[in-house]
């Protein structure tokens, strides 16, 4: 077998563009990561070079954080800057309900959702009581495939599911609930939560009774939240 002489073999490589170690092309800056500059955000972010496909200009960063929920009705029932505001905990288990809509590849936010959605979130004060009283996120999703069915498996819902009739009237049960109380603390999950009770015959309070949620209960709660300072836990 031919032996290639070293001339021939830095011909070989040659032609494969090395370039040698002392070239101008090959130094010590080209090792070093390339980046790019992002002012999404006010100051220069630096992305690795090698995300070349990443267009900073075409996909900006919008973040809003919102206090409140939505309100079904066209009027407020008091001027908005007497409006309580939702407690993050709540504003969190909205989110949540709508992720579990979706989860569950159904096309709207139902009142059987944040019931999960609370659940979910698991610290507040509404879902510590459910889950002592073993009203559990597992015997909740069961009970709602119960009662609405399974969706179609090759269903994609929306990225926010729109909320029912029914979920919409528990939202602002809530709210109204908190106004008559004349208290100035935040509309909790418990507000949430017997917003969905007073939901009669909806999915929320179908799967609430099944499990054993009742008006002595509700009544029970609402004793709690009527409480001069009541704040999620």
């Amino acid at each position: 077998m031919a032996v290639q002489s070293p001339s021939t073999a830095s011909k070989g490589i040659n032609q494969l563009n090395y370039q040698k170690p002392n070239s101008p092309v090959f130094s010590k800056n080209s090792l070093e990561p390339k980046f790019l500059q992002c002012k999404w955000l006010g100051t220069p972010i630096k992305f690795p070079l090698h995300y070349k496909n990443f267009k900073p200009n075409n996909c900006p960063i919008r973040a809003t954080v919102s206090f409140s929920l939505p309100y079904g009705k066209p009027e407020p029932p008091v001027p908005i800057e007497k409006i309580p505001k939702w407690s993050s905990k709540a504003i969190k288990s909205f989110s949540l309900a709508e992720l579990e809509a979706r989860k569950l590849k159904y096309p709207t936010t139902g009142t059987e959702a944040l019931l999960m959605g609370i659940l979910i979130e698991g610290t507040n004060f509404a879902s510590k009581y459910l889950r002592a009283n073993s009203i559990t996120l597992f015997k909740v999703r069961e009970e709602t495939i119960k009662v609405l069915g399974k969706a179609n498996y090759y269903f994609f819902s929306p990225m926010q599911p729109p909320l029912t009739e029914d979920a919409q009237k528990a939202l602002d049960w809530a709210l109204e609930e908190k106004l008559k109380s004349g208290d100035n603390g935040e509309i909790t999950t418990t507000h949430l939560l017997l917003g969905v009770w007073s939901q009669q015959g909806s999915p929320g309070y179908k799967v609430l009774a099944a499990l054993g949620f009742n008006d002595e209960k509700a009544k029970e709660l609402k004793n709690v939240i009527s409480e001069p300072g009541f704040v999620e836990d």
